[in-house]
């Protein structure tokens, strides 16, 4: 099993963007801080609930990824069913901003119908630069 990219950070000492990008690549990495951003803290099946197709393992994965570059706390609390809360640490909020960017273009380029997501044309999007007065 190869090591996760976020573990590889030192080899990439010259490129700051692909380093950052190597703690959030995943595919379901940025949707869970998206859901945590939007909706503060959240218990692991409130999460598996928001992300119907990732399986837990999956999403267990994710998280401790996460965790691990303190993006977001895990808090156990001694209760039985057992109960863990996942929040963004103060790092993790500060992603805020590259996340509802990315958001922002999703919602202006693609077109997400049913279980696929294609690009949306050139000329259905708003563009201000051609709009005249």
């Amino acid at each position: 099993m190869s090591r996760p990219r976020a573990k590889l950070t030192n080899t990439f000492p010259g490129c700051p963007v692909e380093s950052a990008l190597s703690f959030i690549d995943g595919k379901w990495k940025g949707v869970i801080l998206y859901h945590l951003m939007s909706e503060g803290v959240l218990r692991f099946n409130e999460l598996r609930r928001r992300l119907p197709s990732v399986t837990p393992r999956m999403l267990t994965r994710q998280l401790r990824e996460l965790e691990e570059a303190a993006l977001l706390s895990r808090t156990v609390f001694p209760v039985v069913p057992p109960r863990v809360d996942y929040a963004l640490t103060a790092r993790g909020e500060s992603l805020k901003p590259v996340i509802m960017a990315l958001k922002a273009w999703g919602d202006e380029n693609v077109l997400c119908d049913g279980d696929s997501m294609t690009l949306k044309p050139l000329e259905s999007r708003s563009r201000p630069e051609l709009k005249r007065a």
